[in-house]
Parts: C-alpha cells; sequence; structure tokens
C-alpha cells in the first residue's frame, strides 16, 4: 500500500476523529452494537469500527448507507464543528497556506 506524500494535516484528523465520534454517538442513540448497524448499513463491521476509531475514512457510498441505517441525513454525520479546529482554513479554502496559487 503507497504512503501519502504529505501528513494530513491536524484539522484533517480532528474532523475525522469527529465524524467517527457522531458515528458512533448515533449508533448509540440507537441502542446497536456495531455489528447491528453494520447489518443494518450493508457494511463490513471492521469498516464501521475503523471509521468511528477514525482509523480509515468512510467512503462516501458507505456514509450514505450509515446515515440511511441511522435515519438521519447524511449532512448531520459530515457536519461543521461548532468551533473553527486550529490550522483548517477559512471560507472553504482547503489550499495549503504554503502552496503556491494555481492559475
Amino acid at each position: 500500500m503507497s504512503r501519502r506524500r504529505n501528513p494530513r494535516p491536524a484539522w484533517i484528523e480532528a474532523r475525522s476523529r469527529a465524524l467517527g465520534q457522531r458515528i458512533a454517538r448515533a449508533r448509540a442513540e440507537q441502542h446497536w452494537s456495531q455489528d447491528q448497524l453494520a447489518d443494518r448499513a450493508g457494511i463490513e463491521r471492521r469498516s464501521l469500527q475503523r471509521y468511528e476509531n477514525a482509523i480509515r475514512e468512510p467512503r462516501f457510498g458507505d456514509l450514505l448507507l450509515i446515515a440511511a441505517a441511522l435515519g438521519m441525513p447524511v449532512h448531520e454525520l459530515v457536519r461543521e464543528p461548532d468551533q473553527r479546529i486550529e490550522g483548517q482554513p477559512l471560507d472553504g479554502d482547503v489550499r495549503d497556506a504554503g502552496s503556491p496559487d494555481e492559475a
């Protein structure tokens, strides 16, 4: 498996952890185990476990399946945090501050 050339910024890692926590919280509110949610969503339990623990980021299709199984809109899972995470770009600008602008 190839490695990423540049490490992910800390704010991306924080957002990934927040997403996993939201999935786990929504699952717990339903009183479901990881196996139960995985079965209802049609995904592997191991994948769900990795998403909840921010070991791996979910594919978009898996996010849709998880949200549907939980009976919630996907934007509730991926919503912006209540507070800005340090290092996170403002106004949706995801370019690195040190990278040259591409024309």
